[in-house]
């Protein structure tokens, strides 16, 4: 029998936040650098979703169907492409109906609302389940929290929302001996599938393929296709997840990514070792191996494959704390606008930027960091959040006084 690959592309820009003083707390709620925003959403459509789309659809098409793969977007994203570059939506509509992609379940403002609280991570996951199916006119069976997070807990929440499968990293430090080339299943709901992410050869594409450094530069795709066969052993599915930025933004045209990515579905089907799947089909077509027990939380993130990445640090668990706590009175207050502040502030990326790791993670970092350092992050973010808490104050003292006056008449 064949060997499947599983093809997932993350797609997410943030609500960059603008320059935000001290001197504007209590005076200015406008939070957000829409410039930068439009500036860097139309160079990205413009150098990787737009193309990248193209060549997919193409590539859907000469396969004739044979070709799939899978998408996460963010309602972050989303809410941008529908805003400065409405043409995106409509190419990614045209690969939804190839019928050969899957729209995968995420938490609406790609945030870590998983670890802090229960209600607001379903409330964003049923968000994006309703954006995903107005746009694309499908329903979302398959979730990949944000940055692969995962843990017991979290998969039992992803169970009870409805899901089947659900995509994660295939640690070094959780899978010990195992593969992550196999379906697995959660160990408290075992009709929960798991994806691992095989994170040597996706990396492979993701951050080595223009290392002119790297050994096994180039990469071409029979190359790679060897690599499939020789690294499978007695597995049946490769998870090969990425950002979607990697091809035309993290990794230039001129490095040849694009045609990389155009000659490897050919090498792969003409090879006839392996077909595509969506990770719903994979699921489906495999059964688990075994049960894998998580209890301390992972992430696709640095070396360590945790989440010390978005909470390492004070200055970040500070941030987090801070935010997370004005979860009962925005409830209560059930303000539209004030949620879509506090969804916005949720964004990873903003805990992303005030990591203060070094070494290899740290320049990965830098990479991705608008801030000079994650100082100036944390100053900027913080002072974002002392207006936001001012203003959830203020909306809550006037509904207690209104509450309290009803109560008198």
């Amino acid at each position: 029998m064949k060997k499947s690959i599983v093809f997932y592309f993350q797609v997410h820009q943030p609500a960059r936040l603008r320059l935000y003083r001290f001197f504007d707390i209590g005076k200015d709620s406008h939070y957000y650098d829409d410039f930068a925003d439009r500036t860097i959403l139309r160079r990205v459509v413009q150098k990787c979703y737009l193309p990248m789309n193209a060549l997919l659809l193409d590539v859907i098409k000469s396969t004739k169907g044979a070709f799939k793969c899978a998408f996460s977007l963010s309602g972050s994203v989303l809410e941008q492409f529908e805003r400065y570059t409405p043409e995106v939506i409509d190419s990614f509509r045209a690969l939804a109906d190839t019928g050969c992609v899957e729209f995968l379940g995420e938490t609406y403002y790609h945030s870590l609302a998983s670890l802090a609280n229960p209600s607001e991570f379903a409330h964003q996951v049923n968000k994006h389940s309703e954006i995903i199916t107005r746009l694309f006119g499908t329903k979302t069976t398959t979730f990949r929290n944000t940055e692969l997070i995962y843990n017991n807990g979290i998969g039992a929440q992803v169970h009870d929302l409805g899901f089947k499968t659900m995509l994660t990293e295939g640690a070094r430090h959780v899978m010990g001996w195992k593969s992550p080339d196999f379906v697995y299943t959660d160990a408290d709901c075992p009709d929960l599938k798991l994806l691992l992410r095989n994170y040597v050869l996706s990396d492979d594409i993701a951050f080595r393929f223009s290392d002119r450094g790297w050994k096994d530069w180039p990469l071409t795709a029979d190359k790679y296709l060897g690599w499939l066969k020789a690294s499978m052993g007695e597995g049946n599915v490769v998870n090969l997840f990425m950002d979607y930025e990697t091809f035309g933004e993290h990794q230039s045209a001129s490095s040849g990514i694009f045609d990389f990515m155009r000659a490897l579905p050919d090498a792969v089907l003409a090879d006839g070792s392996f077909d595509f799947l969506t990770p719903a089909e994979a699921a489906a077509k495999y059964d688990a191996v075994s049960a894998l027990d998580i209890p301390e939380t992972i992430s696709w993130a640095d070396e360590e494959r945790d989440v010390t990445a978005w909470l390492g640090n004070e200055l970040q668990q500070d941030a987090f704390t801070k935010l997370y706590g004005l979860t009962e009175k925005l409830s209560i207050l059930d303000d539209p606008i004030l949620w879509s502040d506090f969804g916005h502030l949720q964004e990873s990326d903003h805990f992303y930027y005030m990591c203060t790791k070094f070494f290899s993670d740290g320049e990965v970092h830098k990479y991705f960091n608008p801030y000079d350092t994650p100082y100036e992050a944390f100053i900027n973010y913080m002072n974002v959040l002392s207006d936001f808490i001012i203003r959830v104050d203020d909306a809550y003292s006037v509904s207690n006084a209104k509450f309290a006056s009803s109560k008198n008449e």
